[in-house]
């Protein structure tokens, strides 16, 4: 038998004997080509300049798969289409060539269990090449360090690359195989004789347990299980316990009961008291006599609002029992009708994970943000980031013990948040880093969004008994444990391979799908309630959705076996949503969370008892009364001593200034002033065709924006509302004085909404807290307490209430402090007519600055501030003002700078106003620019400051600084940490335009083509794209390929084959195919469409039919690797066959580029001017086209080139601020030989009327409607 099945034809897919004794993990090495080695180049130079480290000669970077249960076709097959580009990556097959005697190797992978995109986008790609194959695969990264390093050098070049937290160096030796055994976990402890136990042994059992809860609470905890269950608690109930009642879930801190205040003595002590006794008369009128309300920091973030409320001035709140986000409801005019709309907007700071891995904190902290609107059922349509740091640019040396480096760690939440949003198609509106020496001690890392829907969609229900709960979207694994479970364990060399405590880590394309689903409107209405997963995991995102639960926790998907009851009871795995919906709606429910390639699972019944019941393994290990869950732990006092702010160290006080000039480029240099631009471009904000600023606007794109304004996202349909948001908080007005820190971040977020064109009336405000933590010292209470007074006293002086916040209480690291930290975001809604852009837009017009009045106590007079902000709103309506700048902590000249950075106006400032006068910090205060013939139609009393000039120079009195130097010293600070070059190359190209085009006609005419456009997943431009060919005629077919098991692959085959058949053109759609993983983009796409069967319908569609294709950026990257570009046939790549890939500066880059049309010959141009330059946002990581010499020429004598990247002359060019990612040839887009596939990078379907304001140019090239008219 044995010998007889060696030669056995293996026809039924299971292993044949022989496959089984040879069955074993084979390596695969892959090296970008030198000239594309952006990463090692830049590491190289990270670790020569950084870590001061002369010896090193040259850094080689090596991605290294390891590959199991996979057949020699499949691996053959995906050596050169999954793992590697023939065109730009060297494949070396179990070992690679070094020199071992000048080098030194070491290689890097993430713990086990860390979700690894690359891993997993790997063996989605592999199952496309054979749907019933099961491969393992696990990634690494090896470095090859040459040259005469040390050894305590090599140490000190792994720290570096290695953080700990999620990954470790492994072995250079192959291991046998790379699945996991795991053990099946132990059933839960239950903790005998605990209702019965001494204090003594009590608070032993509490100290092993590394509780986040303090000992009062174990001790009501005790007397519960005594005195109402009569049994012992399980290890379980204590942990779910110690989540609900964690300061994160429950906000403790924010509930203790104050039970006395005190204040210092001091000059400020007179106003502070006084608003804490209007504090204690708005609780008198609001609650009456009412004994359960307590003075507490909760109630009086809260008070003002209820007052507001009670005062009728609240009525466009959305009243409901879901606490999902802010939600107000606006009636908004779509297509002439008016509709109700629901906006939500909500912020969310995610300090400690950040501080400790930095990609996974930041990215889980705009997921947890987005997810909280999004379980509100509203689509989140643009973000704003506002974090908090200490000094990058400082050395490493002069890094704390045990921590990261600034650099490592500012860089590292700059990507992971980018990367996050960027993935799931959410546009960044607005980014800003703020320094303190103080954030040293922990980062702030902060996101806020803004999300809308129909009112129509949205139900707010309450969960029935026999309602059913469906998990929805990612796995379960350890995230988050670690906290909890993860550091009580005793962990050994072997534990940490099936049991290692997890950071999070973001999985941006099933996020993606979650937005999708619930943008549905059918989807959206079914669902009574929803919840997100955040802390706590399915005991609390369950647990909260009704009274009465059942949870069977056997039914929740896990990513990996081994997980103990406890483990998925609080696990925090991200991308999960908890949704109640009627038990006759659980089919229809799943069979939409399927058409959108989402796992749904039941889980989960709505009980008749106030129960949190958990079952696992047949076993109930949770069994809690809801009564004494909503107790909240035992009830905490504390007394509060208020400091008083120093008079003599007044941070309003005029500091005097001899040398202007001198003063002007210090000021343009501070970090806070500085440009941010080579960290803001790494976030996309553009996508969603809905962002009416770019965050940089001017010719030059240099005017620094306030605030983020966007388009409301509806669907189908006309429609010119908008929405704004902006943020306000200076940390050394703070840090000076807390309570005059809130007051003006209120006041400083408030006047940017009012500069940008919006009516401060409307304004509805939430805020972050973030401060050292508390104990019982009642003075470390004194910086929240008089922070929330000055916030309360803004909001009832503006009578505008803060609707939401988030509190954060734990920025201490040994005997350092956070600077206090209360940031306030200001929304508005308005119309796009409103809106005014901030860049100076002529030569000769007036710049005036409006004052704010401030009394004895440097406190705003609001009555003064409303009649100035309304008149100032009266003018912008009226044309006398057309840009405006709020003015912050350093004065009135970042501002007036600012503005003129855009289009390079200079300005002349009048010699007679005091130096002192224009650095003086000036919240509140606005400049504006002023036509000169409208200067006697201002309303409200101004100072004239000067007026713009047409000579690029910046002038006081005699002095004078041309604006090319101040704009270099004003980049310069940060250049090194957040680049925006990486090459000196500004060559100008003499390329041809080609002229001779004779057009493809076609022989097929239909009176209105449709149009297919698939959706991978990581896709995120599909809406957009729809959107601008139904705006040009165009049917539009859009379908999700589906690939969570061979039948979904199978099913996706089949009806993406069928709606290819009914089209006449393929639109290849942007975003990030799998997150452009594995290790380069759109291989996901191109994999797919590899498949025959699909490969034969686009074919044709092209031959037969006379088709047409269009890629846009991950589309271009699709079409390029398919070979429909430049071959008209899908071909694949060899080695010499044109491709994109990393940007030079290797990270996202997200801003407007100037193209060039140079050939008539596509039909896809012919609405298009040729020679004509357009304007349009580029967002991507790999848009470099390169080529072979031979091939780039061929392209061009063809007229295959159709566009490229020109300078603000419209002359092609190497210059990195023009031809952005390094293209050879500055090549923006090309076509197939007869132009009928067209792949571009830029985004020319993000357009529309009011999008990108603050952009100069052309945006429009026709492209689609030239698509539809070529069938006519």
């Amino acid at each position: 038998m044995l010998g007889r099945a060696l030669f056995h034809k293996n026809t039924n897919n299971r292993k044949t004997i022989q496959e089984e004794f040879m069955s074993k993990v084979k390596r695969v090495y892959v090296e970008k080509k030198q000239p594309f080695a952006v990463t090692a180049k830049e590491l190289t130079e990270d670790i020569k300049g950084y870590l001061e480290i002369d010896a090193l000669k040259d850094v080689r970077v090596l991605v290294r798969y390891d590959v199991e249960n996979i057949s020699d076709e499949t691996y053959n097959r995906a050596l050169t289409s999954v793992f590697s580009e023939p065109p730009v990556d060297n494949v070396y097959e179990e070992t690679f060539p070094y020199d071992a005697d000048n080098s030194k190797v070491f290689s890097v992978e993430f713990l086990p269990g860390q979700f690894d995109q690359r891993a997993d986008s790997a063996v989605q790609c592999v199952k496309f090449l054979n749907e019933d194959e099961e491969p393992v695969i696990k990634t690494a990264t090896t470095y090859v360090l040459e040259g005469n390093i040390s050894d305590e050098e090599f140490e000190q070049i792994k720290n570096y690359c290695i953080n700990p937290v999620d990954s470790r160096e492994t072995g250079l030796e192959k291991p046998e195989t790379l699945v996991t055994e795991f053990e099946e976990p132990a059933d839960v402890i239950i903790f005998d004789g605990f209702k019965d136990m001494a204090e003594e042994p009590l608070k032993e059992l509490y100290d092993s347990l590394g509780l986040a809860m303090t000992f009062k609470d174990f001790l009501h905890i005790q007397n519960y299980y005594k005195n109402e269950e009569n049994r012992d608690p399980s290890m379980t109930e204590i942990r779910v316990l110690d989540t609900y009642w964690s300061d994160h879930c429950r906000h403790t801190t924010f509930n203790t009961e104050l039970t006395d205040v005190t204040f210092d003595d001091g000059y400020f002590k007179e106003p502070i008291e006084k608003s804490y006794q209007e504090y204690l008369d708005t609780r008198k009128d609001v609650f009456g006599e009412r004994k359960n309300k307590f003075v507490c920091l909760m109630d009086l973030a809260l008070i003002a609002m209820r007052k507001l409320k009670k005062e009728g001035k609240l009525d466009d709140q959305e009243k409901s029992d879901e606490i999902n986000a802010c939600s107000i409801v606006v009636p908004v005019e779509v297509d002439g009708k008016t509709e109700e709309w629901l906006v939500n907007f909500k912020n969310e700071t995610h300090n400690h994970p950040t501080e400790i891995e930095p990609f996974g904190g930041a990215a889980t902290c705009l997921g947890g943000a987005i997810r909280d609107p999004l379980s509100g059922r509203t689509y989140v349509y643009q973000a704003m980031r506002v974090t908090g740091a200490a000094d990058p640019t400082k050395s490493m040396s002069e890094t704390l013990p045990g921590k990261l480096p600034q650099k490592k760690l500012v860089q590292g939440a700059a990507n992971g948040y980018s990367s996050y949003g960027n993935q799931i198609g959410l546009a960044t509106g607005l980014v800003k880093e703020i320094y303190h020496p103080d954030y040293v001690a922990k980062r702030m890392e902060i996101g806020a969004v803004m999300g809308a829907a129909p009112r129509r969609a949205v139900q707010r229900l309450n969960s029935d008994p026999g309602d059913i709960i469906i998990l929805l979207g990612g796995r379960t694994g350890r995230d988050g444990c670690g906290g909890a479970t993860g550091s009580s364990k005793i962990h050994t060399e072997e534990s940490i391979e099936t049991c290692g405590a997890e950071v999070q880590k973001g999985n941006a394309p099933t996020e993606r799908k979650l937005q999708r689903l619930f943008r549905r409107e059918e989807v959206s209405h079914i669902i009574k309630k929803c919840n997100d997963f955040g802390a706590g995991g399915v005991s609390v995102a369950i647990g909260e959705l009704a009274d009465g639960l059942h949870i069977n926790l056997d039914k929740v998907p896990k990513k990996y076996a081994g997980l103990d009851g406890t483990e998925i009871a609080i696990s925090e795995s991200q991308e999960r949503m908890a949704v109640v919906v009627d038990k006759s709606d659980v089919d229809q429910f799943l069979k939409y969370a399927n058409e959108e390639n989402l796992e749904a699972t039941v889980v989960a019944e709505v009980t008749e008892e106030p129960r949190l019941v958990l079952e696992w393994r047949g076993k109930e290990i949770v069994n809690l009364s809801r009564a004494f869950l909503d107790t909240n732990g035992a009830h905490q006092e504390t007394t509060v001593e208020v400091d008083m702010p120093d008079e003599n160290k007044n941070f309003f006080n005029k500091q005097p200034v001899n040398n202007v000039k001198q003063k002007w480029l210090e000021t343009l240099s501070d970090l806070n002033v500085c440009s941010q631009k080579g960290l803001v471009e790494k976030f996309d904000g553009s996508i969603g065709a809905g962002s009416v600023f770019m965050p940089f606007g001017g010719k030059y794109q240099m005017t620094e924006t306030q605030t983020m304004v966007a388009k409301l996202p509806v669907l189908k349909g006309d429609c010119d509302t908008v929405t704004m948001m902006s943020y306000g908080f200076d940390p050394y007005l703070s840090s000076w004085s807390p309570y005059h820190g809130a007051m003006y971040a209120v006041v400083d977020s408030i006047a940017k909404i009012v500069a940008t064109g919006g009516d401060y009336k409307k304004v509805r405000m939430t805020y972050q807290e973030y401060f050292r933590r508390m104990t019982e010292d009642p003075r470390r209470w004194s910086q929240p307490f008089a922070a929330l007074l000055g916030s309360f006293d803004a909001q009832m002086g503006f009578g505008l209430p803060s609707i939401g916040g988030k509190d954060s209480m734990s920025g201490t690291f040994n005997d350092i402090d956070v600077p206090p930290t209360l940031v306030s975001f200001a929304v508005d809604v308005a119309k796009e007519k409103d809106i005014i852009t901030p860049e100076f837009k002529a030569a000769g017009n007036k710049i005036v600055k409006f004052e704010i009045s401030k009394d004895q106590y440097d406190k705003p007079v609001y009555d003064e501030i409303m009649k100035l902000y309304d008149e100032i709103h009266e003018m912008i309506q009226n044309g006398v003002i057309i840009s405006a700048y709020a003015v912050e902590g350093k004065g009135v000249i970042p501002a007036v700078s600012k503005m003129a950075f855009g289009n390079k106006i200079g300005v002349s400032i009048s010699g007679r106003i005091p130096g002192a006068d224009l650095f003086a910090p000036g919240f509140g205060d606005i400049i504006a620019e002023v036509p000169a013939d409208r200067l006697d139609d201002i309303t409200s009393s101004y100072v004239l400051i000067g007026e713009t000039n047409d000579k690029e120079v910046f002038e006081y009195g005699y002095d004078s600084i041309p604006m090319d130097e101040a704009i270099k010293v004003w980049e310069k600070p940060l250049e090194k940490v957040f680049p925006t070059r990486s090459h000196k190359d500004t060559s100008l190209l003499d390329t041809p335009i080609y002229d001779k085009g004779s057009v493809y006609v076609c022989k097929n005419k239909v009176a209105k083509p449709t149009v297919f456009i698939p959706v991978f997943p990581g896709t995120n431009c599909e809406y957009d794209s729809a959107k601008a060919f139904e705006k040009a005629g165009a049917n539009v077919i859009t379908k999700v390929f589906k690939n969570l098991t061979p039948e979904d692959i199978r099913d996706s085959v089949k009806i993406f084959e069928e709606s290819i058949a009914q089209s006449q053109i393929i639109m290849f759609p942007g975003g990030f195919s799998a997150g452009d993983e594995p290790d380069g983009s759109a291989k996901f796409f191109a994999t797919a469409f590899r498949n025959a069967k699909i490969e034969e319908a686009v074919h044709k569609l092209l031959n037969e039919r006379d088709g047409l294709a269009l890629g846009i950026c991950n589309g271009f990257q699709a079409l390029i690797k398919l070979g429909l570009v430049p071959n008209g046939k899908i071909t694949g790549q060899d080695v010499n066959a044109p491709t994109l890939t990393y940007n030079t500066i290797n990270r996202h880059i997200s801003k407007m580029v100037y193209t060039k049309v140079v050939s008539n010959k596509s039909p896809w141009l012919q609405n298009a001017e040729l020679g004509g330059v357009y304007v349009n946002p580029a967002s991507h990581g790999e848009g470099r086209f390169v080529a072979p010499e031979e091939c780039i020429k061929e392209l061009f004598a063809n007229g295959q080139v159709a566009t490229q990247y020109v300078n603000q002359q419209g002359q092609p060019t190497m210059d990195e601020e023009w031809n952005v990612n390094g293209s050879y040839y500055a090549i923006e887009g090309i076509t197939s030989p007869d132009g009928r596939c067209f792949g571009k990078m830029a985004h020319i379907e993000r357009k529309g009327r009011s999008v990108a304001t603050n952009i100069y140019g052309e945006q429009d090239l026709k492209v689609f409607e030239s698509g539809v008219n070529y069938f006519k």
